[in-house]
């Protein structure tokens, strides 16, 4: 709803002013341009970027047009998990061993489908309880190698953003380029001996192209790189909270001051309360 209000506010305070002016919508709708930036634009996001920062862009561009993915809900599954994983270790490697092997068959798994339908945070979560399976490490070790492959991941998921902001960068010069093959054509046209009237036409659908560059950039493409730099930081965030549970358990704390550790890295928006996580883990130990 709120990016929906954002495009409704842009498209009416640009194209309104412009009709407030005056201005004919057909004067702007100029689809060789579009063609000519949009296709640049396009070129350039596949020839500068490797296929899989192309298939994380799809991902995250579907993500943004979806449900809010790490809401409160989601937060309770996670912290649950981690809960009963901590619990499951507790027991002996081989008990552990039954649910991280193949976490997509793991009844312990399968009640939190809201984490099991994330595929990078699931591998993150399941390769580290083998880390630690594998055989003793401190929890400043543990943390230090979490802290590593965190920066991996947020490295490979923040490069969609950036490559995006390049491309919404670059809009205004392939708005120039548009508009310099516009008046390329007008100046063609003088030399057929056209009039003034289809000069003047020809000229104002070049410089349509600089207008859509710039709208491009600043209006469209620009916003959508930073939504996804904030879908990515409200990703990580889930990353840091599980890392903080499995070093705060390595320390040697109790599952719950473990859980409470990991929950204070969830943001703010859907933080829950210490007495709420409390509640959740009596609900499911009563069960």
């Amino acid at each position: 709803m709120q990016q929906l209000m954002g495009v409704l506010i842009v498209v009416v305070c640009v194209f309104g002013g412009f009709a407030m002016h005056g201005g004919d919508f057909s004067v702007i709708w100029q689809p060789v341009e579009l063609l000519i930036i949009g296709g640049a634009g396009l070129g350039a996001l596949v020839l500068g970027n490797p296929a899989h920062v192309l298939t994380e862009l799809r991902r995250q561009l579907a993500g943004l047009a979806g449900r809010k993915r790490y809401d409160a809900e989601f937060q309770r599954q996670m912290l649950l998990l981690m809960y009963e994983l901590l619990i499951t270790a507790s027991q002996g490697l081989k008990a552990l061993d039954e649910h991280v092997e193949a976490p997509q068959q793991s009844a312990l798994f399968q009640r939190y489908p809201l984490v099991l339908a994330e595929p990078k945070l699931m591998a993150f979560i399941v390769d580290n309880f083998r880390l630690m399976a594998m055989g003793k490490i401190s929890s400043h070790e543990l943390e230090s190698v979490l802290e590593q492959e965190i920066d991996a991941i947020h490295e490979e998921l923040n490069q969609p953003s950036k490559s995006l902001h390049k491309i919404g960068e670059a809009m205004p010069g392939f708005g120039i380029l548009a508009a310099v093959l516009g008046i390329v054509m007008a100046m063609n046209s003088v030399g057929e001996g056209a009039g003034a009237a289809e000069i003047a036409a020809k000229v104002a659908a070049a410089m349509v192209g600089t207008f859509i560059g710039i709208f491009l950039c600043y209006a469209v493409l620009d916003p959508i790189s930073n939504m996804l730099h904030q879908m990515v930081k409200q990703e990580l965030s889930n990353f840091e909270s599980v890392k903080v549970v499995l070093a705060t358990h390595a320390a040697g704390k109790p599952p719950l001051l473990a859980i409470d550790a990991g929950r204070r890295l969830v943001q703010l928006n859907t933080k829950p309360s210490f007495s709420q996580l409390e509640g959740w883990i009596n609900a499911l130990e009563s069960a």
